[in-house]
């Protein structure tokens, strides 16, 4: 992956976690809603399966996942962290505006 395409991503990534988190955290009132839901969206973002193969085919589902997981590279991994990242500097600076008085809806 080129470098200016993996930049790109991190930022975008990290900008887009930022804005869901934040929004999602300021109309619904949970500080780490986002942070909390993202793992189930990276794994929808890494696995080929559909997502009731979890439960209706668990042991295969779990290990094609795991296989997934091992497989991915860094620059997956980078962009994956920095959409947490993003997750999770949007729980702090919500909880930082309530801190100041900021009540947003």
């Amino acid at each position: 992956m080129n470098l200016v395409v993996l930049l790109i991503s991190v930022l975008l990534f990290f900008v887009l976690f930022f804005g869901i988190g934040f929004l999602l955290n300021m109309l619904l009132r949970m500080s780490w809603i986002v942070a909390v839901i993202y793992p189930v969206i990276s794994i929808l973002i890494i696995d080929k399966i559909r997502f009731i193969e979890y439960f209706t085919h668990t042991g295969a589902a779990v290990k094609d996942l795991w296989q997934r997981i091992l497989s991915l590279g860094a620059a997956d991994v980078i962009i994956l962290s920095s959409g947490l990242a993003g997750a999770i500097t949007a729980g702090i600076v919500i909880k930082l505006l309530r801190k100041n008085g900021y009540q947003m809806f």
